[in-house]
């Protein structure tokens, strides 16, 4: 049983992280990754092997794709990014009928994280507080603005004064102006939530978000708060969802309030510490598409109070022709 980590770019530590636990499993197996520009990608230089794909809205993505991982007898597939989601969960037939399963939610659930407003909705009806959503012509500042559709902190802005608002802010539909939580108040956590095939909750690790570069975290903490508590309350059961979350929430420095933000269905590119700690949702991941293995809720299987530092590290490439 081969893997694919997709658009691997620079999760090198993903790939790791699968490498080391799938061997546990399978000592011949390998993993893959796969990306547009391959060559250029640290993560397929250090996977077991790597190939090249067009880009997921390309009209040959899927017939690429599943041709490349049957010559490599791939049958696992993990997504990374955000924008590969729902194309893999609408094509999960076609790819489950040639052998590969896409460790991806439903096409639905995937749909309601893409959309902010979808995803504001779906917190509500599980008794999760949102940041608060004003109009275009009644607001309050300061405020906090991005798009319904976005990621990696694009198009967002926080406004201070009158005066920073433009034309394209109240023009551009696909913007929404929200309540601003500031982190003079607020401490900004990314939860790495794990959910099984029956959609049950298995895991939450809260990691405090130190330091963000180029929406990449880049110094974290794990903290056992009372997120995880209020995860296991009111998001017990998510249909729809399935193996690795990652949920950003804001909490209160002094007060019981937490403000749920958004949810991006997959691996976060901060997932590496909640696995050092402990939470290894890769094996999980192995042992149930697998091996068919049902996954027993472990909320303290990981270290609380581990700090991530991260820095740049080189990767060589000998002989390499462009």
């Amino acid at each position: 049983m081969n893997i694919l980590i997709s658009s691997a770019g620079r999760r090198v530590s993903l790939v790791r992280a699968f490498q080391k636990e799938l061997k546990k499993i399978y000592p011949e197996a390998k993993v893959y990754a796969s990306d547009a520009d391959p060559t250029l990608s640290g993560a397929c230089q250090i996977a077991d092997g790597y190939f090249k794909v067009p880009f997921v809205t390309h009209a040959d993505y899927f017939d690429v794709l599943i041709s490349e991982c049957k010559k490599r007898d791939i049958g696992l597939l993990i997504p990374t990014i955000d924008t590969e989601l729902l194309p893999l969960a609408q094509n999960r037939l076609l790819l489950e009928k040639n052998g590969i399963v896409p460790v991806v939610a439903s096409s639905d659930f995937v749909g309601k994280c893409r959309d902010k407003r979808q995803i504001h909705k779906f917190f509500e009806a599980h008794n999760v507080e949102v940041a608060k959503e004003y109009s275009k012509d009644k607001y309050r500042l300061p405020l906090f603005i991005k798009p319904i559709d976005g990621s990696r902190s694009v198009d967002t802005y926080l406004i201070k004064e009158e005066k920073d608002l433009t034309d394209y802010h109240f023009q551009n539909d696909k913007l929404m102006f929200l309540e601003y939580l500031d982190h003079d108040q607020y401490n900004e956590f990314t939860c790495d939530l794990y959910y099984g095939k029956d959609h049950e909750l298995k895991c939450v690790v809260p990691r405090k978000r130190i330091e963000v570069r180029d929406g990449e975290v880049y110094k974290a903490l794990t903290v056992k708060n009372l997120l995880v508590d209020y995860i296991k309350k009111n998001m017990a059961t998510v249909n729809g969802a399935v193996g690795c979350l990652t949920a950003q929430f804001f909490v209160h420095n002094t007060e019981n309030n937490v403000r749920a933000i958004e949810i991006n269905p997959r691996f976060g590119g901060g997932y590496p510490l909640s696995y050092l700690a402990g939470a290894n949702y890769p094996k999980w991941i192995i042992e149930e598409f697998t091996q068919g293995k049902q996954i027993d809720q472990d909320f303290d299987c990981w270290e609380k109070d581990l700090l991530m530092i991260r820095y740049d590290d080189e990767i060589l490439v000998h002989g390499y022709k462009g």
